[in-house]
């Protein structure tokens, strides 16, 4: 028979459980409505649905590893929601608002973004535990979807129509799924020293960047997510740049060290 103590005990439990799996529930659920939203012809409100999804989506980890409720259940359904949100969600979002002309190509173009995100997060699953968690292989699909949807909102923030530039938009989704399916590594910003102490000016320009983003959303939203979707490929060529410089300076000290003279 249980005590009243453990019968506590085990409702707390249960109910920590139940909060991280409830947010990811909203992230379903913003997914769900972009696409009924997307379907109905009004894309603005699919795409703020598809940016309110990835904020559901980065708290319901934070959550889970803050409270101790991580579980199998919870990173399954959590990946069951993000191909919901993050890749049928702004694939059918961009294939009726600018790649539909394109007939098969465009919706085909809409497939791979799904399939690649779906493709991206089975590897992110089987890779956890054994990779660096300071980052991401290949580009998250939450930051490829985020990069869907502030593109439709910057182009609604300048009264511009999806079908003005459908070519554009058919080649970023081809870009948009070939890098979520590479090797690249991308930040994951697992642990950054946000709690840390910061000087007056760093508070300064973080108020100023809190100032802007309020001020311009689909602005600040769009170059935040075209710099960190370029951040991959250059942080990458550096990388390999200095691999080779290191290559070059081991190679040329071997070299004078057996010819001394």
């Amino acid at each position: 028979m249980k005590t009243k103590k453990g019968f506590k005990s085990g409702n707390l439990r249960r109910g920590i459980y139940l909060l991280p799996n409830l947010f990811t529930s909203l992230n379903l659920f913003c997914g769900f409505y972009a696409v009924i939203a997307a379907i109905d012809g009004k894309f603005l409100p699919a795409a703020i649905s598809i940016v309110i999804a990835g904020v559901f989506d980065n708290l319901d980890g934070k959550i889970a590893r803050a409270t101790g409720s991580t579980s199998k259940f919870g990173v399954e359904y959590d990946s069951l929601a993000d191909v919901i949100s993050f890749g049928i969600a702004p694939g059918v979002m961009m294939y009726l608002w600018a790649l539909k002309p394109f007939g098969r190509i465009g919706w085909l173009a809409a497939f791979l973004f799904m399939a690649c995100g779906a493709l991206r997060l089975a590897r992110f699953n089987t890779q956890v535990g054994t990779i660096d968690s300071d980052y991401f292989v290949g580009l998250p699909i939450p930051a490829g979807a985020g990069m869907s949807a502030a593109t439709v909102l910057i182009f609604h923030k300048l009264n511009i129509g999806g079908d003005a530039y459908p070519v554009l938009i058919l080649i970023m989704l081809y870009v948009l799924s070939f890098l979520m399916v590479s090797s690249i590594k991308y930040n994951s910003f697992k642990k950054l020293g946000l709690f840390r102490k910061m000087n007056f000016n760093a508070l300064v320009a973080a108020l100023l960047i809190i100032i802007f983003v309020a001020s311009q959303p689909s602005i600040a939203l769009f170059l935040c997510g075209a710099i960190y979707v370029l951040s991959g490929p250059v942080t990458t060529w550096r990388h390999h740049k200095e691999v080779k410089r290191k290559e070059a300076e081991n190679l040329e000290r071997t070299e004078q060290s057996s010819h001394p003279f």
